[in-house]
């Protein structure tokens, strides 16, 4: 017996299957055994070096920290959804003194690192008599890219979807911004919904190169705490704390995008419009523009 892309394994290949995990699973926890036993014998878990987390002070020192880290991300998050979709609908524009244009600026912004771009900013525009702070810096820097990185994702996205859906929302009488917007989009961002969430993780994780521009993120505090002389500079202690807030965040993050997810496909005013469900994707199509009354099955023409 064999699926389509391999053979099904038999009792010696299942053998060499279950071996490999036993082993690879064997390797993990001996190098994670390795791991704790170096921290152990540095002296990392002492109470000296932990005695700093006992402070009240030092986690409000911790949560001022976090907020400046979401604080950063929530703006750059929604400000890089905005730009992403204005530079993938000018990509996507029939017109081509939109399009190259606009190609060029993502191309350009993709190619400048988070790093560099926040450097710019920070340090080199005040060279021309701009001054910026180090919250500007940090925010458009994140925005500019991860705009222009989900610009190509959405754009993507769009032009995945068959043909025959553009072409049924033409037939009914859409103008070309209302198959994109009410056709080709939503079945795009639901599509791409994966990828967009994974680049607004990256953007969150971004937010920590702010601490080189003296950003006073977490990373930022968390270093601080693990330079303190007088608590045996607690450096992996305090990776340790702020590693796992960080982990927290993106567990956090990803659970909602799930959840979003899942309520737009149960969502009623979500469009179905997939062919591979047996359906006619005209009639489809033509259920939506009845709906908002739109094209030629608007209530006013009637």
């Amino acid at each position: 017996m064999s699926s389509v892309l391999y053979d099904v394994p038999g009792p010696r290949a299942r053998l060499r299957n279950r071996v490999l995990g036993v082993v690879t699973i064997l390797v993990v926890l001996a190098l994670i055994g390795l791991t704790v036993w170096r921290l152990y014998a540095t002296g990392q878990f002492t109470a000296q070096k932990w005695s700093i987390f006992g402070y009240t002070a030092i986690w409000m020192r911790i949560l001022d920290g976090l907020w400046h880290t979401l604080s950063a991300f929530i703006v750059a998050g929604v400000g890089a959804l905005i730009l992403g979709f204005i530079l993938a609908v000018g990509r996507l524009s029939d017109h081509a003194w939109i399009r190259v244009p606009v190609g060029w600026i993502v191309e350009i912004l993709r190619a400048i690192p988070v790093l560099i771009f926040m450097m710019l900013m920070y340090y080199g525009l005040p060279t021309v008599g701009i001054k910026v702070t180090p919250y500007v810096a940090v925010v458009v820097a994140l925005i500019a890219y991860n705009g222009s990185v989900l610009a190509e994702a959405i754009r993507a996205g769009v032009e995945s979807l068959p043909r025959g859906q553009k072409e049924a929302g033409y037939a009914i009488g859409l103008r070309k911004n209302g198959v994109l917007r009410l056709i080709l989009l939503p079945q795009a961002v639901r599509a791409m919904m994966p990828v967009i969430i994974s680049q607004l993780v990256v953007a969150l994780k971004d937010t920590a190169l702010g601490f080189i521009i003296t950003y006073p993120e977490l990373l930022y505090v968390i270093k601080l705490l693990g330079t303190q002389i007088q608590y045996g500079s607690p450096l992996v202690p305090a990776a340790i704390v702020g590693g796992s807030i960080y982990v927290a965040l993106c567990l956090l993050l990803s659970y909602v995008a799930y959840r979003v997810e899942k309520r737009m496909r149960r969502s009623p005013k979500a469009p179905h419009l997939d062919p591979g469900d047996g359906g006619d994707p005209t009639t489809a199509t033509e259920r939506i523009a009845v709906r908002r009354g739109l094209g030629k099955f608007d209530g006013r023409q009637a």
